[in-house]
C-alpha cells in the first residue's frame, strides 16, 4: 500500500508516513516547518496556522486519493500532518473492541495477536489490562510521588 500511495500522492506530499490495520490507512504527511523567531507558543501557533492552511487547501485532493484507495483496499483512510514538532490527525476510524479504539491502540492489540499472545483483539486487550494491573501499586506509587514533586516545585515558584 505504501508504494501505490507514493506513487499516487503528489510530489510535493511526499515522503508520506504510511500506516495500516485491518480496518484503517493512515496517511500522516509531512511539511515544511515554519521559519520564524519567536517564542514557543508563536511558533506552535504559525505551525497550527500552517496546518490548517493545508488541511483546508487540500481538502478535496485528498478526497479523490482517499475514495481510490479505500475502493482499492476496501480500508478507510485517515490523513494526518507533521509540521516541524506539531503532529495531528484528522480524521480516524473507531472500531468496537470492548471499547473504541484509536489506530495506534488497534495496532497494538494486532501485534500481540499476531505475536500469537493472544487469540483475538479482546483476548489481547484482556491480556494488556492484566499486565497494567500486575504493576499498578508501582506505577500509581511511582506516580504519586511524582505528583508530590510538582507539588513541592509548585510550592517553590513565585506567588499567583
Amino acid at each position: 500500500m505504501s508504494g501505490w500511495f507514493a506513487g499516487r500522492l503528489p510530489a510535493e506530499w511526499q515522503p508520506a508516513e504510511v500506516t495500516v490495520d485491518r480496518e484503517e490507512i493512515t496517511v500522516v504527511l509531512t511539511i515544511a516547518d515554519v521559519e520564524m523567531e519567536g517564542s514557543e507558543a508563536a511558533v506552535a501557533e504559525a505551525r497550527a496556522g500552517r496546518a490548517s492552511g493545508f488541511r483546508e487547501e487540500t481538502r478535496e485532493q485528498r478526497m479523490e486519493i482517499a475514495q481510490e484507495a479505500q475502493h482499492r483496499f476496501e480500508r478507510k483512510v485517515s490523513w494526518g500532518l507533521a509540521v516541524g514538532e506539531r503532529r495531528e490527525l484528522w480524521t480516524h476510524v473507531s472500531a468496537p473492541v470492548m471499547t473504541r479504539l484509536r489506530q495506534p491502540q488497534r495496532l497494538v492489540l494486532d501485534t500481540l495477536v499476531d505475536a500469537g499472545v493472544a487469540r483475538s483483539r479482546s483476548e489481547a486487550l484482556a491480556w494488556c489490562v492484566r499486565l497494567v494491573g500486575q504493576h499498578e501499586d508501582d506505577w500509581l506509587t511511582e506516580l504519586r510521588e511524582a505528583m508530590s514533586t510538582v507539588a513541592d516545585v509548585r510550592a517553590k515558584g513565585p506567588a499567583a
